[in-house]
């Protein structure tokens, strides 16, 4: 087992970058740009049960 752990430990940093590039491509694919736009929408919509 302590060759197994001592491996993650040698190899997190890469772990990391990979999964943090892979969110990134999935946020900047064109597929997505609309998805992400609409999330980006969220704070200025009004809230429908608001009352005026």
């Amino acid at each position: 087992m302590d060759p197994f752990i001592n491996g993650l430990r040698a190899f997190w940093g890469v772990w990391v970058m990979v999964f943090f590039c892979g969110i990134v491509l999935w946020a900047y694919w064109p597929k997505n740009k609309a998805t992400i736009e609409s999330y980006g929408r969220i704070p200025l919509k009004d809230d429908e049960n608001e009352e005026r």
